[in-house]
């Protein structure tokens, strides 16, 4: 009889014999343990087959179970959240939802375990989200939760861990849940990350995103690890009866004739550099080819300096200080979130206006305790870099201050998703300070190449 086996992230399949020519392509012949083997992700796959060709089979690979109940806190879907299950569902349990930040894409995932009532390993990017899934499928199971990352190491039938944390123990965790939830699915392609889909066996797989796409075009390998995507709703499609309505201003500033000076001759010298090396930067790899002669000379390491510092007066213009000044006086008796590139312009503006800052430095009962703060009322304001990209619950919050910020479509799109969450009548605003004659302005022409902001 043909039996399937795990093994450190594997499929084996034994005893195959005249069978063998309906394996997926995925199964090779591995001479070294004689058996036929394959990534465990092909598992679904080898089962279909041989249970289509009524072949009997022993299965030794599953080691996940049946959950003993379904959700013990239930809650009203939203029609959209129902539709996105349906959607899945018609897909045997496997694809991406893309859903806007506030939507409540962590409801579906909840529908979505208690459908398949089987063991479930939810994987976020971050401690702080991991923290928030814990306690969210505790409350509607109501039953133990394990955890695995940030030194804890405690496997259940319902787990959450990073995906640090899952690509390393996946081989031998990877038999033990038929269900795997993968939040902020943008994360997964790559080739460490893909690992944690790849050595799990799991039949059933539901990726969560706001925004599949990644600048390096890999969102493509998002339908061989988890799926397609079978559910896809923006932002203005949700707006006003989901998520609170918005409002998305530029706002243009001018460097002062000190910084301009300064500013041209650094991006004269910077530009120069590139012409004489005939660097492009339409090509995939113009910056890494400018890092990498940057590093080979004094000229070069000029150039990397003086590109540096034009960026650093593009993105911290003393005006943009001013115009923020402006707008937390005008929204004072709002809640604000301010985003920066860059930890020194974020700690410069916390010092000027006497807010609190959150970045990858800052400790996790400290970061809990200033968006408690904002929450409540006790801060009107808080300055961060990137750290509050993801993962931040406050529905109190409805004014995005983004200082600077990368070229990222993803990035701005979660920056506005963070004062999204609907309560109430609120209306949320975005504003955007942007350095007139720089690069910072297609920075921002790049980043807004969403339906979000047209």
């Amino acid at each position: 009889m043909t039996v399937l086996a795990f093994a450190f992230g594997t499929l084996e399949i034994r005893d195959a014999g005249p069978h063998a020519a309906l394996l997926p392509n995925a199964c090779q012949w591995d001479a070294r343990t004689a058996c036929h083997r394959a990534p465990a992700i092909a598992y679904a796959d080898v089962v279909r087959a041989l249970h289509l060709a009524k072949v009997p089979y022993e299965d030794r690979a599953r080691a996940y179970l049946e959950l003993p109940h379904g959700m013990r806190l239930h809650r009203e879907p939203r029609p959209y959240q129902a539709d996105a299950l349906v959607a899945w569902r018609a897909h045997r349990g496997r694809g991406v939802v893309v859903l806007p930040t506030g939507a409540g894409k962590t409801h579906v995932a909840m529908m979505a375990i208690d459908d398949k009532r089987r063991s479930a390993l939810v994987i976020a990017p971050t401690l702080d989200l991991v923290r928030q899934w814990y306690d969210a499928l505790r409350t509607t199971f109501g039953m133990p939760v394990g955890l695995v990352g940030g030194g804890e190491h405690d496997v259940r039938a319902l787990t959450v861990t990073t995906y640090d944390s899952a690509y390393l123990h996946m081989e031998h965790l990877g038999a033990r849940f038929g269900l795997v939830v993968f939040d902020e699915a943008h994360h997964l392609p790559g080739a460490s990350y893909a690992l944690a889909a790849r050595f799990s066996i799991a039949p059933f797989r539901l990726g969560l995103t706001a925004t599949p796409e990644r600048t390096d075009g890999r969102e493509a390998d998002l339908e061989e690890l988890i799926g397609p995507i079978v559910f896809r709703r923006d932002v203005t499609e949700l707006a006003g009866e989901f998520l609170a309505d918005y409002d998305v201003e530029t706002i243009g500033v001018e460097l002062t004739p000190d910084e301009r000076e300064e500013y041209e001759a650094g991006r004269a010298l910077y530009r120069g550099f590139i012409s004489r090396n005939g660097i492009r930067f339409d090509r995939p790899t113009g910056w890494g080819e400018f890092i990498m002669r940057s590093a080979r000379s004094d000229d070069g390491r000029r150039a990397m300096k003086a590109y540096l510092r034009q960026r650093e007066l593009a993105f911290g213009a003393q005006s943009k200080l001013e115009a923020l000044g402006q707008l937390l006086e005008l929204h004072r008796g709002d809640r604000a979130i301010v985003f920066t590139q860059d930890n020194a312009t974020a700690y410069r503006i916390a010092r000027t206006f006497l807010v609190p800052v959150i970045t990858h430095q800052t400790k996790v009962r400290e970061r809990s305790e200033i968006l408690e703060g904002l929450s409540k009322g006790t801060y009107g304001a808080i300055v961060t870099s990137k750290v509050l990209n993801e993962g931040v619950d406050v529905p109190d919050a409805n004014v995005a201050v983004v200082v600077s910020g990368s070229g990222s479509v993803r990035e701005h799109v979660q920056r506005l998703g963070r004062v999204l969450r609907k309560k109430g009548d609120k209306r949320a605003v975005l504003y955007e300070l942007v350095t007139e004659a720089t690069s910072e302005q297609y920075t921002s022409q790049r980043r807004r190449e969403h339906v979000a902001y047209r």
